[in-house]
């Protein structure tokens, strides 16, 4: 279910990358073609901007897609580059919580404040604020799942990180 989920954050990704791409083009057509533009543009970029970046964390966290920095680590036995693995992403869930919790307050302050961007749409912030909250709590439970799974992994034996993992990269 959670993978489903995963997707469909990384189709409405895609919509609006490419809603960006058309918001943009438009906009520069209009303003060259006939002085005019779409009202509200850079308040509807800067909306979809986060839905573009956040809304796919969660996708990228369980591709382990994220940059990291290992050539130390890679010079490590693979036990300690497991457990160095398991540590990053616990982090990343104690550096993420505070983010969760700014999040939701952001919201609540924004639904029930009503507040809207000024301009000729007077358009709610509450969406914007919305696909953030939900882009990182399904990154958050992603990597909690991941932390869980890499700990049992490690417990019974395996590896998370696969010998040939420098060998896949250099492909």
């Amino acid at each position: 279910m959670l993978r489903r989920v995963e997707k469909l954050l990384l189709d409405l990704a895609v919509v609006a990358v490419v809603g960006l791409g058309v918001l943009i083009t438009g906009s520069v057509f209009l303003r060259a073609a006939f002085n005019s533009g779409i009202p509200d543009t850079i308040v509807i970029v800067r909306e979809l901007m986060v839905a573009a970046i956040v809304l796919p964390l969660a996708v990228a966290t369980l591709d382990r897609a994220h940059i990291v920095v290992e050539f130390l680590s890679k010079m490590m036995p693979l036990r300690v580059q497991d457990w160095l693995l398991v540590g990053g992403s616990a982090f990343g869930l104690f550096a993420l919580s505070p983010l969760i919790y700014a999040g939701w307050r952001e919201v609540a302050h924004t639904v029930e404040s009503g507040a809207f961007f000024f301009g000729q749409l007077n358009l709610p912030k509450w969406p914007g604020r919305v696909v953030f909250l939900v882009g990182i709590s399904f990154c958050w439970l992603r990597l909690l799942l991941m932390v869980i799974g890499d700990i049992r992994t490690i417990r019974a034996g395996g590896s998370v990180v696969s010998p040939d993992h420098e060998h896949e990269e250099s492909v």
